[in-house]
């Protein structure tokens, strides 16, 4: 007896291995699943300008990175006694004007560098809602907790969601012809724009993604986080005490099913091994000199040396 209809997903036909170089961008579920990339030790890194939420957000920071249009002092604004820039996250905010836009200038450059290297490109999206700053007209990637008098909400249409991605694609390729792309839909939903607003959103976002893919090579996928925790996961027993983001248990099921599609057969033994001298390391032992645990640590030592023989770039 089934109790939910299984997604089915077809296997990637460029999986990921522990040879790859992967990058995540986009909403909180990117980092999510960089966080499980981390753990199993894959070559990963993630969102170098913070989570961005929407489609125009993500391509604005390929565009920069892959042209080289470096930020300038212009684009920096003070507030709540901290420098910000609209195209990136707070998390970047700093007290020092010079500081803030010599890391973001580095980051940029550094992005440029990994996008010409990385083997897979994950982008998750998050919401179709923009914000428009009324005085310059430009659609921010994050307000900063500027009021919000000063900005006015929208909607992005299907057609220029679609035109973005296509363009994100087209510039990532451009530098990168090898380059594996994963496109996804956040399951975090957005309910502070409102249930039926939340459903248009993402309706949007997976219209414009897969209207994108149709034109483009088997190089650019689609991998249904947001149906997988609609439909497989349609229980709020799944969600976060918010009841909004996916709580450990949502995000570890999500992660079984892309590592059915988008792992190595070969990758999933080393994962295995990997997550148990995790596990081991996590180990609290009652006496931490007795014999039998110093006899624990030295053959946990032994693994991690003969794993990493195996695959030098893993490390504890």
């Amino acid at each position: 007896m089934q109790f939910t209809t299984k997604i089915p997903i077809p296997k990637s036909n460029h999986p990921i291995d522990y040879d790859s170089k992967i990058i995540s961008l986009g909403s909180c579920f990117a980092v999510n699943i960089a966080e499980k990339f981390n753990y199993f030790k894959f070559q990963n890194s993630v969102n170098p300008f913070g989570i961005l939420f929407h489609p125009l957000a993500i391509h604005e920071v390929v565009r920069r990175a892959v042209e080289e249009d470096f930020f300038k002092e212009s684009e920096l604004f003070f507030h709540n006694e901290r420098w910000h820039c609209f195209d990136v996250h707070s998390d970047l905010s700093q007290s020092n004007k010079e500081d803030l836009l010599l890391h973001l200038n580095q980051s940029l450059s550094a992005l440029q560098s990994q996008i010409k290297t990385a083997s897979h490109l994950l982008i998750t999206y998050g919401t179709a809602w923009v914000y428009r700053d009324k005085t310059s007209h430009k659609i921010v990637a994050n307000c900063h907790k500027v009021p919000q008098a000063q900005f006015e909400k929208q909607l992005l249409p299907a057609a220029q969601i679609e035109a973005a991605i296509a363009d994100t694609v087209n510039l990532l390729l451009a530098v990168n012809p090898n380059l594996n792309i994963v496109l996804t839909v956040s399951p975090v939903r957005h309910l502070k724009d409102g249930f039926v607003q939340n459903q248009q959103s993402k309706a949007n976002l997976i219209i414009g993604i897969h209207q994108t893919i149709n034109g483009q090579p088997s190089t650019i996928n689609y991998f249904p986080s947001y149906e997988i925790m609609m439909d497989e996961l349609r229980d709020y027993r799944f969600y976060a005490a918010d009841m909004i983001h996916p709580n450990q248990t949502a995000i570890d099921y999500i992660w079984e099913r892309f590592v059915e599609s988008n792992i190595s057969v070969n990758s999933i033994q080393i994962m295995n091994e990997v997550d148990s001298i995790q596990k081991g390391l996590l180990h609290r032992p009652f006496h931490s000199d007795s014999k039998s645990h110093q006899k624990f640590l030295m053959q946990l030592n032994q693994r991690i040396t003969q794993l990493q023989e195996k695959l030098p770039d893993i490390t504890f």
